[in-house]
């Protein structure tokens, strides 16, 4: 009797051990435990309305962070954000510094050192703006029908103030990362971010810190943009292009109008642009300074729409559709699109040839199928009216497709303007990035379909893609091979205007379910498990 009761007594203890352990608060532990339990993305109303109320009236929008050039910026504007966000976002669990003067670097450090740290980034400067043609003031941030109006309520404070606020959400409900991870928040994305990004990196690499993917702007959640699918596609882009900035110079003997020769300066260049010009639907032309009684911009130049018979369309660039992260979208497509989009792809032919004839709303489409360039900006010589200019300039920016490079495309428009008189400058240039993995076995793309069928059930459909503008990632190539861009916001072709354009707005149910989006993300990112590789019978 008495060994028996000695038995149920030590039977006793071991389950008292086992429950403390399992279930008690107090040792570390138990609370790595607590922390990495999931939190669902529910939040009340007043956390609801302090969302949306940090992004609009007092709070981001209504600081004009602008970026005029890569030597000119609003300083004072970038100050006050940076002390904006610091009264937003006040957690001493976070290490916050400041890289570059306004750029911000948040370091969360996980309770698991052994994981791989990732990294989410935004930015929050923005293009510069006229107030005309907006419904209300560009940096006003009024909620008017279900949208928050201003200049970077797309592009990108959204992406800024969700981040931080859904860290918030998360720690005020103490809730403790396993997997360590960065934010990144650059102050010139919009001039190429050469100080902001580029120093952030460098800050990193000295570290020795190696990135297990990255998450940035670049791609959306899209509505209406793919002919003959009714369905919201997510895209997330895994590689964007590269960009050339070249000039075109003529120099010519000056003369007097009345007598003019038969070729000019200016005759000359146009007939080059002309004959590598992508498209002039959508091109914008500058010319300076006005001579001829032109109206002008706030800046002295004069406007022209290229379409006035500037830019012709008598050399398109080379269609690169079918080739890279491309071939992969078509082929996740290709049991949604209705005929006659529904090309097999042993029809190359036809499907390139619907890519070239893209128009309005497909033009988005039409940049991510092949390189494109956009003359800019058209300088002839400082004379009087009557002098015949003996210079002329054009500078052309080029969008270069992952299947090309810098060097090809520039033999390109050698071969295409074929005249010793045309001078080319190479003013600024950058290879495309290489395209990140999109299999099962790529965490930072896995991590984001998981999110997106969680936060958006009705999205089934999510493929790889390029970004057809330029972002702050390219810089943190030597620190990750795994750059994804994706913003988890629904966009239609009328929003995507708004994007450096007017009227730019953002729903208000929209921006919370980005927040929503990155509260699971982050708690996603702690529950990872690799998947076992493939094994392929010999």
């Amino acid at each position: 009797m008495a060994e028996l009761l000695v038995r149920l007594l030590t039977l006793a203890a071991a389950l008292l051990l086992f429950f403390a352990t399992v279930f008690g608060s107090t040792g570390p532990e138990s609370r790595e435990n607590l922390g990495a339990s999931r939190i669902p993305a529910q939040f009340s109303e007043e956390e609801r309305v302090a969302i949306k109320e940090a992004l609009k009236v007092q709070g981001a929008i209504q600081i004009p962070t602008v970026s005029f050039s890569h030597e000119k910026s609003n300083t004072t504007a970038l100050a006050e954000f940076g002390e904006y966000i610091r009264k937003v976002f006040r957690s001493s669990l976070v290490q916050h510094e400041v890289v570059a003067q306004y750029s911000h670097l948040f370091t969360v450090h996980g309770s698991d050192p052994s994981l791989q740290p990732y990294m989410l980034m935004a930015h929050f400067d923005v293009v510069p703006v006229s107030e005309e043609g907006w419904e209300v003031p560009p940096f006003s941030g009024l909620e008017r029908n279900g949208f928050i109006h201003g200049r970077g309520a797309l592009d990108n404070k959204n992406s800024v103030m969700a981040i931080l606020h859904a860290l918030e959400l998360l720690l005020i409900r103490n809730y403790s990362p396993k997997r360590s991870f960065f934010i990144a928040l650059g102050h010139d994305e919009e001039v190429s971010g050469t100080k902001g990004a580029r120093n952030i990196s460098a800050l990193l690499q000295a570290r020795g810190v190696q990135l297990a993917f990255l998450v940035d702007e670049g791609s959306f959640i899209l509505e209406d943009f793919i002919p003959n699918l009714s369905k919201p596609v997510a895209m997330i882009s895994v590689t964007e292009k590269g960009a050339l900035d070249l000039m075109l110079q003529v120099n010519m003997t000056p003369g007097h109008s009345s007598a003019p020769p038969k070729e000019t300066s200016i005759g000359i260049l146009s007939a080059a642009i002309s004959r590598c010009s992508w498209s002039g639907r959508f091109l914008t032309a500058i010319v300076h300074p006005n001579q001829n009684g032109e109206p002008c911009s706030s800046d002295g130049e004069y406007v022209a729409p290229m379409n006035q018979g500037f830019v012709l369309e008598q050399t398109p660039l080379p269609n690169m559709f079918g080739n890279g992260p491309l071939k992969k979208t078509l082929e996740l497509l290709a049991n949604e699109v209705f005929l006659p989009y529904q090309y097999s792809l042993e029809e190359p032919v036809a499907i390139s040839s619907h890519c070239e004839q893209a128009d309005g709303e497909e033009a988005h489409n039409k940049c991510a199928c092949q390189d494109y360039d956009s003359p800019h900006h058209v300088q002839r010589g400082h004379q009087a009216v009557n002098v015949i200019p003996p210079l002329a300039q054009a500078t052309i920016n080029f969008r270069i497709h992952p299947s090309q490079t810098v060097h090809e495309v520039l033999e390109l428009v050698k071969n295409i303007v074929a005249d010793d008189r045309v001078q080319l400058r190479v003013l600024r240039s950058f290879e495309p990035l290489p395209v990140s993995p999109s299999d099962d076995q790529a965490m930072g793309y896995q991590l984001l379909q998981q999110t997106i069928r969680s936060v958006f059930p009705e999205v089934n459909i999510i493929v790889p893609g390029i970004c057809i503008g330029n972002t702050d990632t390219r810089h943190y190539v030597s620190i990750t091979n795994g750059m994804y861009r994706f913003n988890p916001v629904y966009l239609q072709p009328q929003d995507f205007r708004g994007i450096h354009g007017i009227n730019e707005k953002i729903s208000v149910q929209n921006y919370q379910n980005q927040v929503k989006f990155i509260f699971e993300f982050i708690q996603n990112a702690d529950t990872y498990s690799q998947p076992a590789p493939h094994l392929h019978e010999l």
